[in-house]
């Protein structure tokens, strides 16, 4: 991630994570960010964040996100936009995050594929689930991110969920916490969180 080294395990600016779990993914498809750049962290701490959408929804009397009831499928989270292009990314709250990976194909593609160990260039867009706020997208930086081993190096989401992506496709990637930064002591380390992934180019 541009503006958080936080997509980078392994790497000379990121923390160390080891992560290990069950993947669920929502199609039949293959598998799964990083580069060497740095970006400025989001300043909004998650649990200030989950604490005043909690106190929201009792106020309204609606249950809490993680109160909603069974968790939510890819098929609930809404993208609009197309591929190549910077999306928006609506978290329902009609369903409980995700405690298991999701990786789901929004547009197939049409070029090669993502191989383990490949590389390639993706543009990203993440967005928190407890608010359902813009973390950061690579398009508002203006160039996709390089990612020169694929599978390798990444939080565990991206080294999953990029693999058997085909060039020009679009996937959307749920990563709960266990997935993505539990125990970094980074910001994001308690988030579920929403990536859509643009697969720019292959190889």
């Amino acid at each position: 991630m541009r503006n958080v080294s936080k997509l980078l395990i392994g790497v000379t600016t990121a923390v160390a994570l080891t992560v290990s779990g069950c993947v669920a993914n929502e199609q039949a498809s293959d598998e799964p960010p990083g580069d060497t750049q740095t970006f400025a962290p989001p300043t909004e701490s998650p649990s200030e964040t989950e604490s005043s959408a909690e106190t929201e929804s009792s106020a309204s009397g609606d249950p809490a996100p993680d109160q909603a009831g069974a968790a939510c499928t890819a098929k609930d989270i809404k993208v609009e936009g197309a591929a190549g292009a910077k999306p928006t990314i609506t978290v329902p709250d009609t369903c409980s995050a995700p405690t298991e990976l999701v990786v789901a194909d929004l547009a197939p593609g049409t070029g090669p594929q993502v191989a383990q160990g490949g590389s390639m260039q993706a543009h990203y867009t993440l967005v928190k689930w407890s608010d359902g706020q813009l973390v950061e997208s690579s398009y508002d930086q203006g160039s996709p991110l390089p990612v020169e081993t694929v599978g390798s190096g990444l939080i565990e989401a991206w080294n999953q969920g990029l693999v058997g992506m085909r060039g020009a496709g679009r996937r959307l990637i749920v990563a709960p916490p266990e997935f993505a930064y539990a125990g970094s002591g980074n910001e994001l380390q308690d988030e579920t969180l929403v990536f859509v992934v643009d697969a720019v180019q292959v190889g």
